[in-house]
């Protein structure tokens, strides 16, 4: 390549053979901080046209490639103290705030210390002299404390009974590790909500970034998701870096997404344990629309296959809240559509599908998890989450884990790409 003229990295070297590939990753471990740049590990790759075109690619990366990395470096700093983030869902994740440390070619200043029990596991209080290191040289983490260094005074962390955002109570769930916050009127929570709802795979909002998202909820123009729908085009205009075209492109997406079917306006919502092919299957069981759903009972939910009773309980407490019951209401009120679809005509679908029960699992070569979805839908089938004995096709692609191997061990047939297709028949 560099006869060619083309930039190639420096100190490489082809080995004849293994002992010599695990010399040079030694070799290159000993030298990563002589280099002008950093580095986490070595590429090793097979030198051979032909024999690349035996071992071909996954839908992800080629097979005769392989990345071999390097422990994470580390770093000792002091833990200053630990605040507490509210996502969406209201779940508290407790943050490590540190005194700045490069590490790894950045300054690092937090990290994530995901829970209190982890945080008593690791026996972390404030004050403490850590122990830090890079996961995968990108995401910073706390390993552990030096105890022996542990300063007179040094403060266990006590979780707070109050959200730090809306002083809403605090519930911690028995059997979980993460306390929440329930307050449907958190800041930090609406703001989750709004981008969840905007985002591509929901109601898939044109122009309602998390920029302009931070703007509406700051200024009060945003409180809740239906207020998106009740926007005017001269206060998105007068907003910082917006204009008149830009306000009316979010008006235009906001517009669109009403259109959006029931089924991506549920998964849109953010309820708990509720992704996108549960939402559809939860509504493909529904009569004529969506505002059905909060007089569903906990039980009629768990009936349907691929839901369960973790996501029936989580739909039923959902909306058990009069708030949340109100706001699928307005919505509707506000002209989005929660019209189930009419069940397909039986002379559109397709034979031997009809009726079937599918599961996705892995990566495919040509299609997303979405796409694939949609032709199995076309075609009268229904995808659900989880394999076990009712499941009739699995459609495995690249990496396929632990739902391959159920389905192997129970039996179930096992498509790839091409035989699903077959199957499925043009759609």
């Amino acid at each position: 390549m560099d006869r060619l003229g083309l930039p190639v990295v420096e100190g490489w070297k082809v080995a004849r053979d293994l002992d010599a590939v695990l010399g040079l990753i030694e070799e290159w471990r000993q030298r990563r901080d002589q280099l002008a740049y950093d580095i986490d590990g070595v590429v090793v790759k097979i030198n051979s046209f032909a024999q690349r075109e035996r071992l071909g690619s996954t839908a992800k990366s080629p097979r005769w490639v392989m990345a071999y990395k390097y422990a994470a470096r580390q770093a000792q700093t002091r833990l200053l103290g630990i605040t507490l983030q509210v996502g969406r869902t209201g779940a508290i994740t407790p943050v490590a705030e540190l005194a700045p440390v490069l590490l790894a070619g950045t300054t690092v200043k937090r990290a994530t210390l995901h829970n209190e029990d982890e945080i008593k596991r690791r026996d972390l209080r404030i004050g403490d002299l850590v122990v830090i290191e890079k996961g995968g040289d990108v995401i910073p983490k706390v390993v552990e404390a030096v105890v022996s260094e542990r300063p007179r005074g040094a403060r266990p962390f006590v979780m707070p009974d109050r959200c730090p955002a809306c002083g809403g109570p605090l519930e911690r769930p028995e059997g979980e590790a993460v306390s929440r916050c329930h307050n449907p009127a958190c800041p930090p929570q609406i703001r989750l909500r709004i981008r969840h709802f905007a985002s591509r795979n929901a109601m898939d909002i044109e122009g309602l970034g998390t920029a302009l998202v931070e703007q509406l909820v700051s200024s009060g123009l945003v409180h809740s998701i239906p207020d998106l729908y009740r926007l005017k085009h001269a206060e998105l205009a007068a907003l910082e870096r917006m204009g008149d075209k830009s306000a009316q492109n979010v008006l235009d997406g906001l517009e669109a997404s009403k259109q959006r079917e029931p089924a991506r306006l549920l998964f849109g919502l953010g309820i708990r344990h509720v992704g996108a092919v549960v939402a559809r299957l939860i509504c493909d069981h529904l009569e004529r629309d969506l505002l059905e759903l909060p007089d569903k009972s906990e039980g009629e939910l768990s009936a349907i296959e691929g839901v369960g009773p973790v996501v029936a309980g989580s739909v039923a407490r959902f909306f058990a809240d009069r708030r949340q019951r109100a706001m699928l209401r307005e919505l509707a009120d506000l002209g989005l559509n929660t019209q189930i679809p009419k069940r397909e005509k039986a002379r559109t679908l397709r034979a031997g599908v009809a009726g079937k029960t599918f599961v996705l699992t892995g990566t495919l070569p040509h299609f997303t998890r979405e796409e694939m979805t949609a032709k199995v839908q076309a075609a009268g089938g229904r995808v659900t989450g989880s394999v076990s004995r009712k499941t009739d096709y699995v459609i495995a692609g690249e990496e396929a884990g632990s739902k391959l191997a159920k389905a192997q061990e129970l039996g179930v047939p096992v498509l790839d790409e091409a035989a699903a297709l077959k199957l499925l028949g043009p759609a």
